[in-house]
């Protein structure tokens, strides 16, 4: 018998296959590739939300966390995913100014934007108001972490390619029992998957497509990550990722015209050269409508457990929100009731 069997091999999944092997318990992760969002995911944590100028939810207590993970897989896998970078919030006015002072000066921002302007010139770029500095960011190369990791569970024998059978389940006392694998837990982490998810996809999962670009601008000179109405990604030899859209409606994980030119314009609005557009992919985040993740455990069966919902902050919330889980199966540590599923226990039954 294993201790864990998860489904998904997404920022979720290997967030909690990691804080379970680093416990010496063994697992199993079964995964088919239908959901893309962590591959193309921009990548980037920011502990500030820019659009409001208010701070992400235990943004402290998650970098902290997130920190000690990524530098511990860097190790253990011997190749770095996580890379320091600066964000700078280019102006396009003195009232933009003056909103960040504002802001910097409210004491749960002070620790994360810098008072001071930077007015360092960068070809491809006219900014004549400046940048406000956000601090301790950067971003991981989500693409690298989960082909790596999960190379690393296929040599480790602790991988499968296939699509999971929730039919196939037969629930013990002490385990549930899976085609040929008993496991003490069953955690999900399916990402917007979770809507196939018989057990689950009562909860409310509102998945947000997001388009990105790559892009080749040998015009555009640029040593940090810019972030307006997108964010601007240096990724070496003139390439560039960007991103990110939003729509609600389209749940499919394909490219469209209408993300295209939503794109387009936004880069024109921040960047003064020209560009080319190398690749445009697409994926579909797990959101929630509360903009709280889903963890927690199955109202009737106690051995099945979710992970879920980390929206457009995988990077951040995949290692906290791992570690909860962890310790509220394990040392019965109770979930804070933002993030509890049992949230929406009287809710759309």
């Amino acid at each position: 018998m294993i201790d864990y069997l998860i489904v998904g091999c997404g920022l979720a999944g290997i967030s909690f296959a990691e804080k379970a092997l680093q416990h010496n318990k063994t697992i199993l992760v079964i995964d088919n590739d239908s959901q893309s969002s962590s591959k193309v995911a921009g990548g980037l944590y920011n502990p500030v939300i820019l659009k409001r100028f208010s701070e992400v939810w235990e943004a402290q207590s998650q970098l902290l966390t997130m920190n000690a993970f990524y530098a511990q897989l860097n190790s253990k896998i011997d190749r770095q995913f996580d890379f320091k970078k600066p964000i700078l919030r280019k102006f396009f006015s003195i009232e933009e100014q003056n909103n960040w002072f504002s802001a910097s000066d409210k004491p749960n921002l002070t620790p994360f934007l810098s008072s001071d302007l930077h007015f360092k010139e960068y070809k491809g770029i006219t900014a004549p108001f400046g940048y406000g500095e956000v601090l301790h960011t950067g971003y991981v190369d989500t693409a690298s972490l989960l082909e790596s990791y999960r190379n690393y569970l296929v040599d480790t024998d602790r991988f499968r390619q296939e699509s999971f059978d929730y039919t196939a389940i037969n629930f013990e006392d002490n385990c549930c029992i899976y085609k040929d694998i008993k496991s003490k837990h069953i955690i999900f982490a399916e990402g917007f998957g979770l809507h196939l998810n018989p057990y689950f996809n009562h909860l409310p999962i509102d998945g947000t497509k997001g388009e990105l670009f790559i892009i080749k601008a040998p015009g555009l000179d640029l040593d940090v990550i810019l972030n307006t109405s997108v964010f601007i990604l240096p990724l070496g030899n003139d390439l560039f990722k960007v991103g990110a859209t939003y729509n609600w409606k389209d749940k499919t994980d394909l490219p469209t015209e209408e993300g295209k030119t939503e794109l387009v314009a936004r880069i024109q609005e921040i960047i003064d050269c020209d560009f080319e557009i190398v690749s445009h992919f697409a994926g579909v985040r797990p959101t929630v409508r509360d903009r709280r993740p889903l963890v927690g455990t199955h109202a009737v069966h106690k051995r099945i457990h979710l992970l879920n919902g980390l929206g457009t902050r995988g990077v951040m919330l995949g290692p906290a929100m791992a570690d909860a889980l962890y310790n509220a199966i394990e040392h019965q540590i109770p979930l804070v009731k933002e993030i509890d599923i049992q949230r929406f226990a009287n809710k759309n039954k």
